[in-house]
């Protein structure tokens, strides 16, 4: 079974769930291009840096769109590494982050991949986010677990936002 990014609720609102995720690591690639296509163009170059080094592939897969047509692709690494013990990219696209503990609104949702879908639930979850009275920090992003070749009616998604401190 894949690894899946920990993380401890700390509330549940209605729309939404209000999450403590601990320290962590990212391998990033920033593509250029429409919101359905990024995730294929950073896949490639994310799985050899993994590959290539015998890192274990977790879940989610984590994209932020960005001003104009830009988009932060991310591997969330296992648990327990550390940004300085990994191995330093061959491939100039490919970066690596450490993320601070972070708390976070998340909205879960099941089906297909399309934009219209992961705007609308960015939208619900702002709405419910600012019904609850938090205030956020940053860009949406969303959280992808299944491969592309599991059905839509079983696959689950994710979007979430950091929350101001």
């Amino acid at each position: 079974m894949t690894e899946q990014q920990p993380y401890s609720v700390i509330k549940v609102y209605e729309g939404f769930e209000l999450r403590a995720y601990p320290a962590h690591v990212l391998a990033q690639v920033m593509v250029s291009g429409d919101f359905m296509s990024a995730g294929n163009m950073a896949f490639g170059p994310l799985v050899r840096y993994i590959s290539s080094n015998n890192i274990a592939m977790t879940a989610p897969v984590v994209q932020e769109s960005l001003a104009g047509n830009s988009h932060l692709v991310s591997f969330v690494m296992p648990a327990g590494m550390d940004v300085k013990s990994l191995p330093v990219p061959r491939d100039s696209r490919v970066t690596t982050k450490h993320v601070g503990e972070t708390t976070v609104a998340a909205r879960k949702f099941g089906g297909g991949w399309n934009e219209a879908k992961f705007e609308e639930q960015g939208r619900l979850l702002l709405e419910a986010v600012r019904a609850a009275g938090l205030k956020t920090s940053g860009n949406l992003y969303w959280a992808r677990f299944d491969p592309p070749w599991k059905p839509g009616f079983l696959k689950r998604n994710e979007v979430s936002i950091a929350l101001a401190s």
